[in-house]
């Protein structure tokens, strides 16, 4: 059973650094370009050119570092990575083996639970992308787009202490985060700008030997991650359950069959006949940019949670989700700001607000409710001026542009109704015109009576089509039926 086995996880990210040139040359990195315009002689490899290191990357992938606490190299060194695929024109790609710019650090991950796990990166080193192979509109051929070689990547390495295919989650929501809060990256999964490769391996509970890992490349969603490592462990926990042996190999993921299946077996250092890359020098990194670069940091996303928890009291998993995007924390506390209520702001970002965005396919930042509106809104909730369900419809309102919550609540004529007398006089006909129901409530042990007690409040909200102010109904309610 896959339960018998624990799931031993590493996972290594490439992110596309978000520089304008090439991390070697001065072409554009710009996306979505016609194939093949944006690689120059040096992205060809044609003979006579060299390598120019792009300083924007190094103080990229420095920024990085300092954010999660690791080491950083005072000296790097950069290698070439020899092997031979048809996107790859050098060769070989230049990368770093043994002297990465970023050395160990750690994140912090936040759990569905409401836990919080450290898990360690190993490293995090500079490499130029190779280009791209094109099969879909070849028939029986292959199309090279060679736009994508030479730009910048950063391949952050974790320690193989995630355990299950919901932490693997967790924490690549987390680097997603720290890259787009530091601005190093737009971190787009469906444009390839963040991807990732899955190390897996099943080792029996309270064995300290890993099992044999396989290596399933490119994998470009959340949703994929979960899929990918769920089909994976499932696949090996049978393997090993049957007596069989796991190969170390590399896998693709199938998102349409749902399975990994075999590419290539595994490789490793050696084969790649890594040497120094002999037309680059070592690059030193001066405690002066460090500091530089570690006094322009923005509130990172642990940050903004312990402070979202402290000032607004909110819980940790809310608070996750409110700093895990930098534009929509941004817009909670803009929000908040509006509406007096940390607590109530949050729940409608999280929830109605996150639910239309979602459904429309939106960006936070095309988002047609104003911050400062959504607050103005959950304030006249607060006042009194209308109930939390019809704030529902105004914000339906103000989402297909029919402007701002006190028009539409003044023209549609949505404000709630406060009169004490008129809604005595509701209470009073809704209780007489269910006699039989009141007589059936009061012969009813109190501690059986709250069902039927809602009936009467629905009677009441439907009579005022749904203006009354529910505490007052709830109030007068419990005063006629429990105090006579």
């Amino acid at each position: 059973m896959v339960s018998d086995w624990e799931t031993v996880i590493g996972l290594e990210v490439h992110v596309q650094l978000a520089t304008r040139s090439k991390i070697f040359s001065g072409a554009s990195t710009r996306f979505g370009a016609e194939p093949n315009t944006q690689a120059c002689a040096v992205d060809l490899a044609m003979p006579g050119t060299l390598p120019v290191l792009n300083r924007e990357a190094v103080h990229m992938a420095v920024k990085f570092g300092v954010a999660i606490g690791a080491d950083i190299a005072r000296v790097s060194v950069f290698d070439r990575k020899n092997y031979f695929y048809p996107d790859l024109p050098k060769g070989y790609q230049i990368s770093q083996l043994d002297y990465p710019i970023v050395g160990r650090g750690e994140v912090e991950v936040a759990l569905p639970d409401g836990s919080s796990k450290r898990i360690g990166i190993t490293r995090a080193h500079l490499e130029e992308d190779a280009g791209k192979s094109l099969h879909e509109d070849f028939h029986g051929l292959t199309g090279i787009d060679l736009n994508r070689a030479g730009t910048p990547l950063l391949e952050i390495v974790s320690e193989p202490e995630i355990r299950s295919a919901q932490e693997a989650v967790a924490y690549l929501k987390q680097i997603h985060s720290i890259i787009r809060y530091l601005g190093i990256s737009d971190g787009n999964m469906a444009e390839g700008s963040m991807r990732c490769d899955i190390n897996l391996s099943l080792r029996r509970p309270g064995d300290e030997k890993f099992g044999t890992r396989c290596e399933i490349k490119n994998v470009n969603s959340f949703r994929f991650v979960d899929k990918a490592i769920e089909t994976e462990r499932e696949r090996q926990a049978d393997i090993l359950e049957h007596g069989g042996s796991v190969k170390q190999e590399t896998r693709l993921y199938d998102a349409e069959r749902n399975e990994t299946r075999s590419m290539r077996s595994k490789e490793v250092a050696h084969d790649y006949r890594y040497f120094p890359e002999p037309d680059l020098l070592p690059v030193h990194v001066s405690e002066e940019l460090i500091e530089s670069i570690r006094a322009g940091l923005p509130e990172l996303p642990a940050q903004k949670v312990q402070r979202f928890r402290t000032q607004f009291g909110l819980g940790a998993y809310d608070a996750a989700q409110l700093a895990a995007s930098r534009e929509l924390a941004e817009y909670f506390e803009a929000a908040a700001t509006g509406a007096g209520d940390a607590k109530t702001t949050a729940n409608w970002v999280l929830s109605e607000l996150l639910a239309r965005i979602n459904r429309d396919g939106l960006e936070i930042s095309a988002c047609p409710v104003a911050a400062a509106s959504l607050g103005t809104l959950i304030a006249r909730i607060q006042d009194g001026t209308i109930s939390g369900k019809i704030a529902k419809t105004v914000f339906e309102a103000m989402w297909a542009g029919e402007g701002e919550p006190d028009a539409i609540i003044a023209t549609k004529g949505l404000r709630q109704m406060a009169d004490s007398g008129a809604i005595e006089q509701l209470v009073d006909d809704a209780l007489a015109a269910n006699a039989g129901q009141v007589e059936q409530y009061r012969a009813t042990p109190a501690d059986k009576r709250q069902r039927m007690f809602g009936f009467f409040v629905g009677q009441v909200m439907k009579a005022s089509q749904g203006k009354a102010n529910p505490q007052q109904v709830n109030d007068l309610l419990r005063n006629r039926l429990d105090g006579e």
